[in-house]
């Protein structure tokens, strides 16, 4: 046998420049072992410290950048994801999660252009990518917009380092909310979750003191802070019973973790899995007791969470992911029976539920119902949603727009003045994913303006009638704002907008057959929740009158009133809208008093009104005064006739008739 000489000094350097490498594969096993039992926080640190030894695969890079974003801590995912996605053989939906990062972050322009990327890379995926596209648009206009709230945090609430969310009032002057700041149980330290690095979560109480002052924050009892994760808490007026959501492990026969939410990990054991469950708790002497588990609780199939008990106590909503639900969790409700059983329970329905995941369902006192979701346009990650309507009958979907949203996650949303103020759940300013409990005050109302679109015409027995005029386009620009967007209405000539009380809209339509219509909408500072709008459109007909409407004199004179001059603004507006129209504006009387003196006091009346067009910059040439007395009545309250004043009104009239366009 032959040995070959090997100076010592190279095989210690051999020994030395493998240890290295040795450790670094042992940090990535680690790494690897902690990423598929869902323990991203504790992953991340071994990443972190195979990477310093060696050069990151694609495999690795692309979990290390998941960590990140299942950890929400969109800083990092964005860097992360920005290395993925030019790294060759890379998956296509990296550039979406590098897309929703670079959204989460506030960079629309740079999220825009990766969502039109991933489009084109998955047609499939086409129609969704330009809905994204639409919503960064949307959403960089929100933000150039006035705020419609001042948001702020609250440090008494909220501790430096963990996720505090989910606020809900409890009596008249306490608060609950979730926290991981951690409970600790028998002299030990709470115990660590893997997923975020922090202890599990669990409920807490606060006194309020003040309008933002809260006493510090306690543990609920153990009967309630149990084990694992408890949390988003629910009760109604009386506060005798608290709902809230608990999870648990159990069996599954696949690999997948079908909770709902992203605080609920997949454990260590890869053949279970954990999910939801809403329990109730009864307050009886100042203790909590009699925890009882809701009679749809099923979680060897399916998670059911985040509980909201309407005022009354008698509907439960509550995100789930059972048999029913339209995307990956929606809302559903279950209404109390006479007996205090539940009734099975019902999705929501459609207006409600998207493909995305909808939770965190809140219903204030009067009824109305907020929730959150990333499958409606938002501005990034969850957004906070608000509906009018009642159970399985909701409408007017809207969203609550910027400051109550941000690009990040906001969600947890409770009133303590119906949309005045109360506090919400965001992880806005946070650097590690954490949430923490905002307060805001609202100061542009959201408005819902009902636009109808009406075509205005003489029909055969020669009256003014006003009929639905669908599928009739619009573009509508907020007043003081170089931005504007086109809609279209239905069929049923009906449109629904997102508005903000003390904001002046100008709606410009154009519809065949008719003539362009330009209109101003103010809406004021106690708009209700949904604010209509008829925007009328006047057919282009030459030689059929068009009776305007509020147009009044006083007795005996022809001076335009100021009621008047509202209705000839809109005169002016349409001329200036259509340079090209010719009219005659015309004046008519009833049959009382004599016929000379009746046509004198028209002719006055019509030329007034022509005199005021004028006056608004109207040339005069286009523009023809007509008094017709009693000559032209449109009903038989002639002379002698004994008719009601309602009657003579409708011939007390002036129209405009189109002479030439």
């Amino acid at each position: 046998m032959k040995f070959t000489y090997t100076p010592f000094c190279l095989i210690a350097a051999a020994i030395l420049g493998t240890a290295p490498m040795a450790q670094a594969q042992s940090s990535l096993r680690k790494a690897d072992k902690l990423f598929e039992n869902y323990e991203y926080a504790l992953a991340l640190q071994q990443y972190q410290e195979a990477i310093q030894k060696h050069k990151p695969t694609l495999e690795t890079t692309e979990r290390i950048a998941a960590a990140y974003r299942m950890t929400r801590q969109s800083k990092e995912a964005e860097n992360w994801y920005s290395k993925v996605v030019n790294m060759e053989g890379r998956d296509p939906m990296n550039l979406y999660y590098y897309a929703e990062a670079l959204q989460s972050n506030g960079k629309y322009k740079e999220a825009k252009e990766r969502y039109m990327q991933w489009g084109e890379e998955v047609p499939e995926q086409a129609e969704r990518a330009q809905a994204l596209m639409q919503a960064t648009d949307k959403a960089t206009r929100w933000m150039n917009e006035p705020a419609v709230a001042e948001v702020k945090p609250l440090p008494a609430l909220n501790a430096s380092g963990f996720s505090d969310f989910s606020p809900v009032l409890y009596g008249n002057n306490s608060l609950i909310f979730t926290s991981d700041r951690g409970v600790s149980k028998a002299g030990k330290e709470a115990k660590v979750y893997g997923w975020t690095g922090r202890p599990y979560l669990q409920l807490f109480m606060a006194q309020q003191n003040g309008q933002d002052s809260w006493s510090q924050p306690a543990a609920l009892q153990e009967v309630v802070n149990e084990g694992y994760h408890n949390a988003t808490a629910s009760a109604a007026k009386t506060g005798e019973k608290l709902y809230f959501t608990r999870t648990k492990m159990v069996s599954a026969l696949d690999n997948t973790n079908a909770d709902p939410t992203s605080w609920v990990e997949k454990p260590q054991k890869p053949n279970y899995i954990n999910r939801l469950e809403i329990y109730s708790t009864d307050k009886q002497g100042g203790s909590w007791s009699n925890v009882q588990p809701f009679a749809y609780n099923k979680v060897e199939e399916y998670s059911i969470g985040h509980p909201a008990i309407s005022p009354d106590g008698q509907i439960l909503y509550f995100a789930s992911d059972m048999p029913g639900t339209l995307g990956d969790t929606d809302i559903f409700y279950s209404k109390r029976n006479t007996d205090g059983t539940w009734a099975e329970p019902v999705n929501a329905g459609p207006a409600i539920n998207t493909s995305g995941r909808e939770s965190f369902p809140y219903v204030d006192v009067n009824g109305k119902l907020y929730f959150a979701s990333d499958g409606h346009l938002g501005m990034g990650g969850m957004d906070i949603f608000s509906a009018e309507g009642e159970q399985g009958n909701w409408r007017d979907v809207r969203n609550l727009g910027y400051p109550i949203n941000s690009p990040q996650n906001d969600y947890g949303i409770m009133f303590t003045e119906p949309g005045a103020r109360g506090l919400l759940s965001s992880n806005r300013d946070s650097q590690n994913g954490t949430e923490d409990i905002y307060a805001f005050t609202v100061l542009q109302k959201p408005v819902i303006l009902a636009i109808t679109t009406v075509g205005r015409f003489q029909n055969s027995q020669k009256k003014t009638v006003q009929e639905p005029l669908p599928e009739t386009r619009i573009m509508v620009a907020r007043q003081s704002s170089t931005d504007s967007t086109v809609v279209v209405t239905d069929k049923d000539a009906k449109f629904y907008m997102d508005a903000r009380t003390g904001n002046a809209y100008t709606f410009s339509g154009s519809k065949l057959g008719y003539l362009k219509m330009v209109s101003n909408v103010t809406v004021p500072a106690n708009a209700p929740d949904t604010m209509k709008v008829a925007l009328v459109f006047d057919k282009n007909e030459i030689e059929k009158a068009i009776v305007l409407e509020n147009i009044y004199y006083d007795l005996d004179k022809w001076d335009i009133r100021p009621d008047a001059a509202k209705e000839l603004d809109k005169i002016v507006t349409l001329l200036k809208n259509n340079p090209r129209v010719e009219m005659e504006l015309s004046s008519h009387t009833d049959s009382r008093e004599s016929q000379q003196y009746n046509q004198l006091l028209s002719e006055r009346r019509a030329q007034a009104a022509v005199d005021y067009l004028v006056s608004k910059g109207i040339n005069k040439n286009r523009l023809t005064a007509k008094g017709y007395g009693k000559t032209r009545l449109v009903n038989q309250c002639a002379t002698g006739v004994e008719c009601s004043e309602a009657e003579h009104q409708l011939n007390r009239r002036t129209e405009f008739t189109i002479k030439k366009n």
